[in-house]
């Protein structure tokens, strides 16, 4: 077909003449202009006329159809948006015809593998990125709450999500304090001390003292682990008098700011449910003692809490107060960009039961050609495990079970997809770790073209930035929206890429960045992830259909082992 544009002309100025004098005709500019608006006119009337074949093939495909366009049900009408000028036809769309007749097809992929030659002034492929500056940030993060409230499962939460965020975050756990000064008192001396519920009574002077001191002692810690370059930390329980105590402690401190977050619950089944986890997860309060008896003086500690425990009603502080975990959230003279971004994340949790599925697409085309980006479709193996994949979800979670699914908006996860019989949702954030200028090209391409580049990448795979396009740790700033909304749903099964998929697989396991980049995601494998109190328990499915291997360790050392654990630390580190 012939084209009906013409090179677009420019109209010059007559020999010897200022464009900048009063004397250069306007009329030249409103010509060109007028050129200008004539072509876009035409543009715009040819993507019409392309939405019209596109509508009416559409209707012509339907009618006759039962319960379709003109033959079938009469209170449906098949409609088209009108154009507005400059905008392609809906028909192109994420959704549209068209784009389903392209991840139908069954031709090979149209991109290149040799990426586009870089300028002579252009050196190498691409950086290292620097770790963002986060020294100015100094947060105290205080615990309020009875036992048995949720207050561990948050002040977890929070930090495995600022930690992937790469904020240099801990928890100073006044419980873990108290467990190791006794073991290391029963090493040493022989004595051990019994922590049950009467030394919880604030009746017990002795008891009430040694509790004050592991409080003061765990903010000193904190305190002074912010002084050392930490960003937000992360502290024990308090009472109305403690937290006054906190709050004139930080505020000796220029810069730090002081945030309290309370864990509300009246629900008598969480109650329950915590209470049962406390007393048969490992604790060892407990750990001699059976479980009826455990529960019994859980209950008694708590009731001790429960005469002087007091909610948060300082009109000057700032905080969060969650109720029954996520049920309800208020919200109160939060300030600034990290206090703010603490407390939406927050807002976002719930304890719900539910899983999470990850799979990479189907086996692509780009793939069996070793080729890294593109957009290619799937291969006749790829779309194999297309058609097995929708048996393995339903099998795993049940039929009457509710799910969505999440794709890319690339054709490879679109395809892999589109037999599932559930509710589908695309995501421009979750489209594969862009390459840049290599987009397309295969390892030996890149190694070849760029070989300093190429072991800059290995050396740092996490922070290395192609050229034009990404780094992992890119990947992982838009990724923050998705794993706000994972928080928030239930039953999700996203259908997406190696990259991606690793990055969140990193959040959900608190795997270190480092590690990152090399955490095995087969393909043909549904890896399914079940969030826990302290940690996520992980199956995985290999459906028997062969797929290349993708995998490229971690240059002279071994890729990371993952050992999921749900296990609550009951005593500090090292």
């Amino acid at each position: 077909m012939e084209s009906e544009f013409e090179p677009a002309t420019v109209a010059t100025p007559p020999p010897g003449l200022d464009v900048n004098s009063e004397d250069y005709p306007l009329s030249l500019h409103s010509e060109s202009s007028r050129a200008i608006s004539d072509k876009l006119q035409r543009v715009t009337g040819v993507l019409q006329d392309m939405a019209d074949v596109v509508n009416a093939e559409t209707a012509a495909a339907l009618e006759g159809v039962p319960g379709e366009g003109v033959g079938g049900r009469e209170d449906v009408a098949v409609a088209f948006a009108p154009m507005s000028p400059g905008i392609p036809p809906a028909a192109f769309g994420a959704g549209g015809p068209m784009l389903k007749q392209f991840d139908e097809s069954t031709v090979v992929s149209r991109r290149g593998s040799t990426a586009g030659t870089p300028p002579m002034s252009v050196k190498g492929i691409g950086n290292k990125v620097a770790k963002p500056d986060y020294s100015e940030s100094k947060i105290v993060v205080a615990m309020v709450g009875l036992p048995a409230r949720g207050k561990s499962y948050l002040s977890n939460k929070l930090m495995i999500y600022l930690k992937w965020l790469e904020y240099d975050v801990q928890v100073f756990n006044v419980g873990q304090l108290r467990r190791t000064r006794a073991k290391q008192k029963a090493q040493q001396s022989g004595v051990k001390e019994e922590h049950n519920a009467s030394w919880f009574s604030h009746a017990n002077k002795q008891a009430s003292h040694s509790r004050e001191q592991l409080a003061h002692d765990s903010l000193e810690m904190l305190i002074q682990w912010l002084k050392d370059g930490g960003n937000v930390g992360i502290h024990g329980k308090s009472t109305l008098m403690r937290r006054a105590s906190i709050e004139a402690r930080v505020a000796k401190e220029p810069g730090f700011h002081l945030m309290f977050l309370e864990s509300y619950c009246d629900d008598p089944a969480v109650i329950a449910l915590n209470v049962a986890l406390k007393v048969s997860s490992g604790d060892p309060d407990y750990k001699d003692l059976p479980p009826e008896e455990a529960k019994r003086d859980f209950l008694r500690r708590i009731s001790e809490y429960e005469k002087v425990y007091e909610t948060i009603t300082e009109p000057h502080l700032s905080y969060v107060r969650i109720v029954n975990v996520g049920d309800r959230v208020m919200v109160s003279r939060i300030h600034g960009y990290l206090q703010s971004r603490i407390a939406f994340y927050l807002m976002n949790l719930h304890l719900k039961p539910r899983s999470i599925f990850m799979s990479r697409h189907g086996e692509s085309q780009f793939n069996v050609e070793g080729k890294i980006g593109g957009d290619s479709l799937l291969s006749p193996r790829g779309m194999q495990y297309a058609s097995a994949l929708p048996a393995l979800i339903t099998d795993n979670i049940g039929s009457d079970a509710q799910l969505t699914v999440w794709t890319s908006t690339l054709r490879r996860t679109i395809q892999t997809a589109d037999q599932l019989p559930y509710p589908k949702l695309t995501w421009k954030s979750l489209d594969e770790l862009d390459a840049g200028v290599c987009d397309g090209m295969t390892y030996e391409e890149i190694e070849e073209e760029y070989p300093d580049d190429f072991a800059n990448r290995d050396d740092d795979k996490f922070n290395y930035r192609y050229r034009g396009g990404e780094s992992y740790r890119d990947v992982v700033v838009r990724l923050e929206p998705v794993i706000m909304e994972l928080e928030r749903q239930e039953n999700i099964l996203i259908v997406g890429h190696q990259a991606i998929l690793r990055c969140l697989y990193a959040y959900f396991h608190n795997l270190p960045q480092d590690d990152l980049p090399y955490i095995k995601i087969p393909l043909h494998t549904v890896v399914k992830l079940t969030p826990k109190a302290y940690g996520c328990d992980e199956e995985r499915y290999t459906l028997p259909i062969e797929a290349v291997d993708t995998h490229r360790p971690k240059p002279k050392a071994t890729s990371p082992t993952v050992i999921p654990s749900t296990a609550r630390q009951y005593f500090l580190k090292g």
